[in-house]
Order: C-alpha cells, then structure tokens, then sequence
C-alpha cells in the first residue's frame, strides 16, 4: 500500500515506489541491501523521506512518502497487538542529512509499538550510509524502554532479526506475566486525572475512580495525576504528555484508559485516534457499572435511556461514505448512510424508552399514593454509595435486600415495613447511593426511581464514619439533595460503621454533627436511632425499652 503525499513525483518514480510494495526481503536481515539502496537513491532523487512497514515474514505491506523532514505513518489498527504489546512490523525509513533518530521516530515507535524502528543514511550519490536503530525494552527498574544502536551500513549490520524478535518477545511476555496474569480477560486500565484543583483533591477523586473501576471488575495497573493550569480543549492534557501516558500504559499491557474528568465528544475522539486502547471516562464507567447492576425493569430502562443519550452526540463517521445527508436539489446524495441510520435508531429507541419510563413512573405514582392513603409515616434511607445503607435496612427488618462491598451495589429501590412496639410501624426505602461528580444524564435518568424521595416524611441520611473522606460525601449528597429539590425535606444524620471508628470520636463526631452513631452490623446499636424516630412521629410517646421487629 502506498501512503504520503504524491504530489510532485513523476509517473515513473510512483511506479518504481508502487513496485516496492510485496517486495520481501531475507527473513534473517533487517532489510536487505537492494532494497535499502533503493530506497536512499530514490529519496535523494525526489529530496524526501521515504520508508517502508515490513513484517514478520519479511514483507513490504506499506510504502510511504514524506517530506524533507518526516514521515507520517499510516493507520495500523488492522495490524493486531501480540501478547507481548508488539505489533509484529518494522519500519526502515530515509533521512536526508544523516541525522540519528529524532524524538519522533521514537515516539512513534513505542506507541505504535513497533518491532523496530530504522534510519538509513542518504550518502553521496544516493547510496546508503549509516543505519541507526532502535527497539523497544521490556520494562526496567531503571524506566529505560527504547534501546538505540547504529551500524557503519546495512552490510555491518549483523542482526539475526527472527531470533532477536523471538526473544525480545519472550522476555516482554515474561516482564508482563510479573505484572498480571495474561490469562486474566478482565479488562486492565489506566486511571487518569487532570484538571486545576489542588493536586490532593484530584489524588482523592482518583482513588474513588479506582473503587469504581473495582467495582467494574477491571484491574487497575497504574495512576496518572496531572495538576494542570490549563485544560487542553483537545486532548484533555498536553498532547506530549498525553503520549508519554499512552507509551506507558502500553508498555504495561494495558487495554483501557479510564479519565476522571468527562470528557467532551470531541476530546474522546482526539484522544481515541491516537491509540487503539479503550478510552472512557468516569461517568460511562458509571454507566457501566449501573447496566451491569440494574435488575428491575426500571433500573434496565433508565439506565439505557442514560447510556443512549451519552453515546448520541458521540457518533462519527468519516469521508463521503459518512456524510450527512442535505434536501432540495443537488443534496440528494447517495441515500441514508449508516451514520445516519444508527442516530435515527438512537433516536427512536430513546422516544420508545421515554415513553415506557413515563408509563412505570405512572405505576409507581399509583402504589406511592396507596402508601400515603395508608397514612403510615415513610422514611428514605439515603446516602454515598457504599455507606452502609442496604445493610442498615436489611438488619432493621429482618430482610435480605442484595448487599455487598461495592460501590452501586444497590440501583433499585426497596421499600419495607419497619414496626415499632404499641403495632406502629413506618415504611422504610432504600435508595441508590450518591457520588461525587454524579453525570448529569444519570441523574436526569434517575430521577423517576429517586420520585420516591418526595414523599419521604423523614430522609435518614447515613454516613459511613470510617471513611476519610466522609465530610466531603456528606457535603456531596447535600448538594444532590438540592438539585434534586428535597433540600427542604427533614432529616436525621446516622453515623454508620462506627465499630471500625473509637467510641470516644464517634462521640465527639455525632455531637459536633447532630448525628446518631450505629453499625449496621449490630442490632443492638439501633435503639437510640429507634427512640429518635419513634420521638419525631408520636412525639411524646417514645418507649424506653425497644424491641423492634419487623414484617417484609
């Protein structure tokens, strides 16, 4: 295939180049001699860079034309990975002056992660002078990854390429399976953050993006902080450091960049053109997560309603074969592309899902409105993800909704009876939890199922008191609590996990917040949240002594 900018060039030289392609050259050698003169004798003639892509069986299957500075290597996607990161091609190019391998060429090499990567001197009279060289290095202690050589010419050039790629792949397999076991198809991801708030801040949001992506089961091989004064309107970060970032997570066998920030759709287009690793951020992991976990017919709706509308404005198409389609006369066009069909079924699908999510919503309007005509008092557990809430409900009604130690781990609301002494009861709903940096599109989506919050008489707002960060998180839920418009609602503060925290700073903790302390895990801790709730809605006639029980 030949590749670069043709203009200029004679009928006879672009056939000379076109000849190159299928060309093979010993499967021991680098490149062979011939090839490699012809290459510097046409360079000089035309006074540009040319190069070659050869692969492993010693194969021309790219040509390409530069100019007096550079080449710019083609699209190699369909030139697959190997386990050991390497691409399986190498690429012998011409420099004009004679210069060593630029930065470029390096770049180039580790992140298209090439077998090698070549330059031949362009001499007098065209003929070959010396050839630099350089190969990747599985990764060091040191953190050295490229090795450069040189050789007078092709002819000293004495490297037995099947035997040296052999067991540089060997050796890359064997630094990776160190690191991971190859085995495992479980995605491993790179967790990136940048952005202009204080590097502690952009360190604690990354380490909630790692619970995230545990909770996505996908294995988390590294943590890239940037703290940036300006954000790239393309790349996020600065385009050379994004490349070092790509560098490094292929280097590590990564198949997944995850950024903490959202990112626009022009952004991850940018950033997805130059790698062929995944690239989302957190609020499609967070859809991910949510798909994954949604059992109800509700969660499954909104949760592909949510999905739908981030990915709509992310579609792309490329070349004529993907235009748009334009009316009246002259913009006819050849028919609706598949561009155009998949954002027209996109958009059906979301009218279709709308109108479903109207229809449960109605269903649930009807069963709260049974609730309030039965004129018991309702409370909505509410909360971070991860706080105990699911637990807190199950231990206070003998019930089994799902718990575990993930984030999300609860996405549809439960709702149970909770029975007080004297045949009071209330009904209690658990609710999905928070978090931080919560994507607009699922809070919106969410809405129908968090409906239930508004005809809450009591929100029981539950903090895990374990956790650093809890000041924030509470913060956190105030803030979506007031988006959502249920700031005016009451609300009891509890202070959950407080057997992982000393009795005396739970103390000193619920009474600087006004907060109950309990732990979900004993049952014993709840009377003086029992006798709080029985005191706010028969004021007056608290119980001293609780012994709740409950009724699913």
């Amino acid at each position: 295939m030949l590749d670069g900018n043709l203009t200029g060039l004679k009928p006879s030289q672009i056939k000379a180049l076109e000849r190159v392609h299928k060309r093979r050259t010993a499967a021991d050698q680098v490149i062979g001699a011939d090839l490699a003169r012809f290459l510097t004798e046409l360079s000089g003639e035309i006074r540009r860079q040319l190069a070659v892509l050869i692969d492993r069986q010693g194969t021309v299957v790219h040509v390409i034309v530069g100019d007096d500075r550079e080449i710019v290597i083609p699209d190699l996607s369909r030139y697959r990975l190997g386990r050991s990161g390497l691409r399986g091609l190498r690429c012998i190019h011409t420099h004009l002056g004679g210069e060593p391998l630029s930065q470029d060429d390096l770049t180039d090499l580790a992140l298209l992660r090439l077998d090698l990567m070549a330059a031949i001197a362009v001499g007098a009279h065209g003929l070959p002078g010396r050839i630099d060289y350089a190969h990747l290095l599985p990764p060091t202690p040191e953190g050295k990854g490229v090795e450069l050589l040189s050789a007078p010419s092709v002819h000293d050039l004495h490297l037995d390429f099947p035997h040296f790629i052999s067991s540089l792949e060997s050796e890359m397999e064997r630094k990776m399976g160190e690191t991971f076991d190859l085995s495992d198809p479980r995605e491993k991801a790179i967790l990136i953050s940048a952005g202009r708030e204080p590097r502690a801040e952009l360190e604690d949001s990354l380490s909630e993006l790692a619970e995230l992506a545990r909770t996505a089961d996908v294995v988390v091989l590294d943590q890239v902080v940037q703290r940036t004064q300006k954000i790239h309107p393309r790349f996020l970060m600065g385009e050379g450091k994004l490349k070092e970032v790509i560098i490094r997570a292929l280097q590590q066998g990564a198949t997944l960049l995850i950024f903490d920030q959202e990112l626009s759709p022009g952004q991850a287009r940018a950033i997805g053109a130059m790698t062929e690793m995944k690239v989302i951020d957190r609020s499609q992991l967070i859809l991910d997560i949510f798909a994954r976990r949604a059992h109800t017919l509700d969660g499954k709706v909104q949760v592909e309603l949510a999905q739908l509308k981030y990915i709509m404005p992310r579609l792309l198409g490329k070349g004529t074969s993907m235009s748009r389609l334009m009316g009246g006369l002259g913009g006819r066009g050849p028919g609706e592309t598949k561009l155009e069909i998949d954002r027209r079924r996109i958009r059906d699908r979301i009218t279709r899902l709308e109108k479903q999510l109207a229809s449960l919503s109605k269903g649930r309007r009807q069963r709260r409105q049974r609730r309030i005509r039965s004129q018991l008092p309702i409370i909505s557990i509410v909360g971070y993800t991860n706080a105990g809430k699911s637990t807190l409900l199950n231990a206070l009604t003998q019930s089994a909704v799902f718990t575990e130690d993930l984030l999300f781990a609860t996405l549809d609301t439960s709702s149970r009876r909770l029975r007080f002494p004297q045949e009071r009861e209330v009904i209690i709903t658990d609710t999905v939890g928070f978090i931080r940096k919560l994507p607009k599109s699922l809070l919106g989506a969410f809405k129908a199922t968090l409906e239930e919050l508004e005809d809450a008489d009591l929100l029981l707002h539950v903090v895990d008191i374990s956790d650093p960060r809890f000041e924030e998180q509470i913060v956190a839920v105030e803030r979506i609590l007031q988006d959502l418009d249920l700031g005016t609602l009451p609300r009891q503060l509890v202070f959950n996990k407080t057997d992982k925290v000393s009795s005396q700073e739970v103390a000193a903790l619920c009474r600087r917040f006004n907060a109950i302390g309990v732990s979900a895990l004993d049952r014993s801790s709840f009377n003086p949240m029992l006798a709080e709730l029985e005191s706010r809605f028969w004021p007056g006639e608290a119980d001293d002594a609780l012994h709740e029980h409950s009724e699913p």
